[in-house]
């Protein structure tokens, strides 16, 4: 069967472009313009814009919140540290499919006692969260999950002591199926944490080189410019934060990051979180709190608020002393579970803030856009999505409105459609 959607404005990833029809086939896009077949089942999308499904680079997920992200038009989601690589997709996923689609970086590569151990129930305990989430489950399903919970926190102990032992460690991401290799290095400070400890650079150093040598690229968890000289040393790939500070020596760190060719998820919606705003305004939107649970509208009008000194102004200027030079600036959340103490965030409802607050930065649209789309699509290797053309995936967003003009309209969903299958249809 071929679904044409037509009088559409369509942004293709990087531009508005003239055609105002797309066809889909299966799982991809068989047809950017072009005559619309007869046999085809037709969706009038005049006063609508299409999208491609947009992507958030930087989560820890669950079942619950890849279903809340397709609801938001995220289709694909990129798991910065949890269980689902290859192998864990393969266990906890086959056979879900109303669910966005995931990649991950396995466990970080962090010390005993590092980031984000700070964060978490001591000895192996399984989290509140996680406990909720189990009660909604089969009994083969709630198995399942604890042996995946009990996998992760296995690997996730491991002592890092040495570089054989980080290149070990890494390896066995790769095995496991990690399409990524993250990195922490965070010391505390932002975090209301001082003193956390932090691998030395030789031992990171070594786990960027095995990465690389296993066709991996590399992220690293940093949140001020100290951090984030250290990840530019050891030849990171990717910040998945922008430091939180802005130092005199600033300039000279954007400069390294731009000479080096390393891209950014700044997380603004994070990092308004740790300065202590909440994202009531999102949560009181009836375009967001209609979709999620009491406990993401509770988390979303909550906050971090660790470290109420910093500067959403100086992350702004960050990101656009970034963005000038030429650095790719992707969107990411860092969302994960629905508690109050990591609030702010709701996964596929902070993508979307996440490009409003990168307009308000001094992002056009059409560049937020860009961000959420072929923009991380290519620096992942997505080859197959965060583009409208021929031959992608049919993972598709349509909206309500201009948001290349409107960023917020984003937010009013009429379509979605992931690998061709249409997943919401809401007649206005």
């Amino acid at each position: 069967m071929i679904t044409a959607i037509t009088n559409a404005k369509i942004f293709d990833g990087e531009k508005l472009i003239e055609a105002t029809t797309v066809l889909i086939e299966g799982e991809k896009i068989i047809s950017v313009g072009g005559v619309v077949p007869v046999h085809a089942v037709t969706i009038d999308a005049k006063g609508k814009t299409l999208l491609p499904g947009l992507i958030d680079a930087h989560v820890h997920t669950s079942e619950e919140g890849l279903r809340d992200a397709l609801n938001f038009g995220v289709t694909t989601e990129l798991e910065m540290m949890g269980g689902f690589t290859r192998s864990g997709r393969e266990e906890q996923l086959k056979g879900i499919d109303d669910i966005a689609d995931v990649r991950s970086a396995g466990m970080g590569v962090t010390p005993p006692g590092g980031h984000p151990d700070e964060l978490m129930p001591g000895d192996g305990e399984i989290p509140d969260f996680v406990l909720k989430e189990l009660e909604k489950l089969s009994e083969e399903e709630r198995n399942a999950r604890l042996v995946a919970h009990a996998h992760d926190h296995e690997h996730a102990a491991a002592e890092l002591a040495s570089p054989d032992e980080a290149v070990a460690f890494v390896q066995e991401q790769v095995r496991q199926g990690a399409d990524y290799i993250k990195i922490m290095i965070e010391e505390g400070s932002v975090l209301a944490a001082p003193g956390l400890p932090v691998l030395s650079q030789e031992i990171m150093r070594a786990a960027v080189e095995e990465a690389h040598r296993q066709n991996k690229i590399t992220l690293a968890h940093v949140l001020t410019v100290e951090s984030a000289k250290k990840a530019i040393d050891i030849g990171i790939d990717g910040l998945a934060h922008i430091f939180i500070d802005r130092p005199d020596t600033t300039a000279d760190l954007v400069k390294r990051i731009a000479d080096a060719d390393v891209f950014v998820t700044p997380c603004l919606v994070l990092n308004s979180s740790i300065i202590g705003n909440s994202a009531s305004e999102l949560a009181s939107d009836t375009r967001v709190n209609s979709k999620l649970s009491e406990e993401w509208v509770e988390t979303l009008n909550s906050s971090f608020n660790t470290y109420p000194q910093g500067s959403m102004e100086d992350n702004y200027r960050n990101v656009m002393d970034l963005h000038r030079a030429g650095v790719d600036i992707l969107v990411g959340t860092d969302v994960s579970v629905p508690v109050p103490s990591l609030g702010g965030l709701a996964h596929g409802a902070s993508v979307h803030h996440e490009m409003q607050l990168l307009v308000k930065a001094g992002f056009t649209p059409v560049e937020a856009l860009q961000s959420a789309t072929s923009k991380t699509a290519r620096r992942f290797s997505l080859n197959d999505r965060g583009r409208i053309v021929e031959g992608a995936r049919a993972d598709l967003l349509l909206v309500e409105g201009d948001p290349t003009t409107h960023i917020s309209d984003t937010l009013s969903i009429s379509e979605v459609w992931l690998r061709g299958d249409r997943k919401i249809n809401k007649n206005y």
